[in-house]
């Protein structure tokens, strides 16, 4: 066997998998783990060669070796580990999180066990391949909010990969609106005759009226359907008109019954209440049924609403009801209602107030709002009709100073 060394045109010996072209550049030639033949090149062989004339300036060969191999380090560190298992992984660090935030994981974890990408070794994952999964989300029919979702949870798991040097790169650091279309159906608030009309309906209703102040104050305070059913007696302060926000009431897929902080600590907040809103929770705490046994739920007691077995009612109780009452109504009447929800009454509640000109910060902590500019977008949805109304107070006002 012969112990000739392989050498350069410097009369430099090249190592394992190092050559050099006819023109002089070098090569590097490796194997991945997954059996890719793969090769690199450059015009330095070490970062003390000079760049030849004409040619790039970029790594030298060597350090190109020293990336590689970094990187197959890692790739054979991590070469079983999935998708599905680095989530896991990445979930186990989020302790402390709501039973909705949980929920929503769960969720993730679930589409990610169908999905072939689950199954991918994280190490295989290019930032192509990460686009082209969440391409295909949308075309097998996933909505972009379920999108958002799983990217929500992919995106920051893979960058604790990298933090941890698992991975090199995290390929889900793209801007989402880039690479999918959302296609997501806005939910615009309701106009002040829409909202009128389904109110009187449910007011003159047989069956429905009985949900009629209830849905009054959804229209009249802002409050998350959350809130609005974790509310106790104690929560209604005659007084001083206020309504005290300071918790939330949610069923678990359990069938458990929690209350929890607010959805963002803005949510903490006291909301004031008018006059037809304070006569409407008179009448609810004067009619509310006296269950023999009453619901404790983490301390809090007195609910408002009860439902007929005597435990607090909770979102889908309000979601079915608002469901029910508005397509009986589009069977009654020709001009058709739009989907209204509880966060429909939440949003049209926030447009009317920014219509009515109430100052930006005001509305903002009414709203619970952590960020301003959630509630500033909502002045965004303001129309022409809006401006133009607006045009004429002011021409008004004008006027009278004049």
């Amino acid at each position: 066997m012969s112990n000739t060394k392989r050498r350069d045109n410097k009369g430099r010996v090249l190592q394992m998998g190092e050559s050099q072209q006819d023109d002089g550049r070098y090569v590097y030639r490796y194997m991945t783990p997954f059996g890719q033949r793969k090769a690199v090149y450059s015009w330095r062989l070490t970062a003390s060669d000079p760049t030849p004339a004409g040619k790039r300036k970029e790594k030298s060969l060597r350090e190109k070796i020293k990336d590689i191999e970094k990187q197959l380090r890692l790739e054979t560190f991590c070469e079983d580990l999935t998708v599905c298992e680095l989530v896991e992984k990445y979930l186990a660090t989020k302790t402390g999180v709501k039973h909705s935030t949980r929920t929503g994981y769960k969720f993730v974890q679930n589409i990610l066990a169908k999905e072939p990408f689950g199954q991918r070794k994280i190490a295989s994952v290019k930032t192509s391949d990460a686009k082209i999964f969440l391409i295909k989300m949308q075309e097998d029919g996933r909505g972009y909010s379920t999108i958002h979702t799983v990217r929500g949870v992919l995106r920051p798991a893979f960058q604790m990969a990298a933090d941890d040097d698992m991975i090199i790169k995290n390929p889900f650091q793209f801007e989402l609106h880039t690479v999918v279309v959302n296609d997501s159906v806005k939910r615009d608030a309701l106009t002040r005759e829409q909202e009128r009309k389904f109110l009187q309906f449910i007011q003159e209703d047989g069956h429905y009226s009985r949900y009629y102040d209830a849905i009054f104050i959804l229209f009249k305070t802002g409050l998350r359907i959350s809130e609005f059913c974790g509310l106790t007696i104690k929560d209604i302060d005659f007084k001083k008109n206020v309504i005290k926000v300071n918790h939330q009431l949610q069923r678990t897929s359990d069938m458990r019954y929690v209350c929890e902080k607010t959805k963002t600590e803005n949510g903490i907040r006291e909301i004031p209440m008018n006059s037809e809103v304070m006569e409407a929770f008179k009448r609810i705490i004067k009619n509310r049924p006296k269950p023999k046994i009453e619901p404790i739920v983490d301390g809090y007691s007195g609910f408002l609403f009860l439902d007929k077995n005597g435990k607090p009612k909770v979102a889908l109780h309000w979601e079915k009801y608002f469901q029910l009452s508005v397509a009986k109504y589009n069977i009654i009447y020709r001009v058709q209602l739009p989907k209204i929800t509880p966060h429909v009454c939440r949003h049209t509640f926030c447009t009317n107030m920014a219509k009515s000109g109430m100052n930006p910060k005001v509305l903002q902590y009414i709203m619970g709002h952590g960020d301003i500019s959630v509630t500033l977008d909502t002045y965004t949805h303001i129309k022409a009709e809006d401006a133009i109304a607006e045009m004429e107070r002011l021409d008004l006002l004008t006027e009278k100073e004049a």
